[in-house]
């Protein structure tokens, strides 16, 4: 990906609870479960309304659906290609993140897909967001569409996004929620991956929930 092409952007992150309309305080109460004790902990995000049926393109242009993704654990990410700095740093976290978790445990690994979905219809074709994805890992899946597929799983996936102010040169910004779901084998949400705490904080994540 030629990013010295590339117009200067800017994504902004955006506050996690307020997005997902999960209650701070049951975040909480999860995050601070007992551990090692030989208690099973609920998963942060056990019953939270995230996650739901979209219908978008990948970067062969053949149509993926959310349900094509059951019997794997699936990681889902939402940005752009065009993002030059939070969307890589995340993505690439989170890659690093699951090759180290490959590292050791191969076969829990492999249940494992990794998904980034743009929020920017108007310039991630297909082949753009291939282009983006295989920079990163060829695991890594990305979807595009149209803007009002692209709307639909979005707000499956309680995701915020908007273009923002003019940049010059034909470029913009994309303000959005640059959160990394962990979704189970059944696309129930599970928790969110730290990809502000690196690599092997992402891989520890992964070792406590994919069985």
């Amino acid at each position: 990906m030629n990013q010295s092409a590339m117009p200067p952007l800017f994504s902004r992150p955006l506050n996690l609870l307020a997005t997902l309309g999960v209650p701070a305080l049951a975040l909480a109460l999860a995050a601070c479960s007992p551990q090692g004790d030989g208690t099973t902990e609920e998963p942060p995000l056990a019953g939270a309304p995230i996650g739901g049926d979209f219908e978008l393109t990948n970067s062969k242009g053949e149509t993926v659906r959310w349900a094509d993704f059951r019997g794997k654990w699936t990681i889902v990410y939402f940005g752009y290609a065009y993002c030059p700095d939070i969307c890589p740093t995340d993505v690439q976290r989170t890659i690093q993140g699951l090759r180290l978790f490959e590292k050791d445990d191969a076969a829990r690994a492999a249940m494992i897909q990794p998904v980034f979905i743009s929020v920017d219809p108007e310039r991630d074709t297909p082949e753009v967001v291939g282009e983006f994805t295989s920079a990163f890992s060829d695991k890594l899946m990305g979807l595009t569409g149209t803007p009002e597929q692209v709307k639909q799983a979005g707000d499956a996936f309680r995701v915020y996004y908007n273009r923002g102010e003019e940049t010059g040169g034909g470029g913009y910004l994309v303000d959005h929620t640059n959160i990394t779901y962990l979704f189970d084998p059944e696309g129930k949400p599970i928790a969110t991956l730290p990809t502000d705490q690196g690599p092997e904080a992402i891989a520890a994540e992964l070792d406590k929930w994919v069985k």
